[in-house]
């Protein structure tokens, strides 16, 4: 595995200057900040990442107005106690994207916030104080405990509401087994903990968030 210094010179090179290249990368939010935005505000991004998946993201967005109105602005107190009857109703909303297994996902993640709220006090206390040096760990426990959180979801969501995580994109995991890190995309525990220790030592070498590092390495592969 080559180390920091390598990558920060391929983008240098495809760049052309450090400034070009800094307004590129993006910034993860701080702990507070995480902690600060309001559990009706991560139930929406949840429930948004859900439902972008597999359609264009224009298309999802233009029409998340409507799901705020009818789900309540997100309150997962409220979201909780919509039955089954009320989502088919749904289903009717020509507002909405209508999809029923996505749609039964936003009560179901209301009580995942729940859950973590009575344990934790408030869900972003979960998504701060949870160490990046271990983020795969948070990728399997929101796929865990979450609805329609596996795969990509949970990394995908992660960066949406700012919490540093790399994101094991087809560009990515090119460039992870152009390195020799993995030799496939990677689910299983020991392709995960390879990723994990190969962006530690990059984090401990640059000082840089995974974030950073994630959108520099995707970017060293040719197209």
């Amino acid at each position: 595995m080559r180390d920091y210094k390598w990558l920060h010179e391929f983008c240098l090179n495809r760049f052309g200057s450090a400034k070009a290249l800094e307004a590129m990368l993006p910034q993860p939010r701080s702990d507070a900040e995480l902690r600060a935005l309001s559990d009706d505000r991560y139930l929406s991004l949840i429930s948004l990442r859900i439902f972008r998946a597999g359609l264009k993201h224009s298309l999802v967005d233009a029409k998340w107005p409507a799901f705020e109105e009818v789900f309540f602005g997100f309150d997962p107190e409220k979201v909780v106690l919509m039955g089954g009857e009320r989502l088919e109703n749904l289903m009717q909303d020509a507002r909405l994207i209508r999809h029923l297994g996505k749609l039964k996902s936003v009560p179901r993640n209301a009580q995942f916030i729940l859950d973590v709220r009575r344990e934790k006090g408030s869900y972003g206390a979960l998504i701060a104080d949870w160490p990046v040096s271990d983020i795969v760990g948070l990728w399997k426990y929101l796929a865990k405990h979450g609805s329609q959180l596996g795969g990509l979801s949970a990394p995908r969501f992660l960066r949406m509401v700012g919490k540093d995580t790399f994101i094991p994109t087809d560009d990515m995991v090119a460039a992870l087994k152009a390195q020799d890190i993995i030799d496939k995309a990677p689910t299983s525990l020991k392709d995960l903990a390879a990723v994990q220790a190969a962006f530690n030592q990059w984090r401990a070498e640059s000082g840089r968030p995974l974030c950073q590092l994630s959108v520099m390495l995707a970017h060293t592969v040719n197209h």
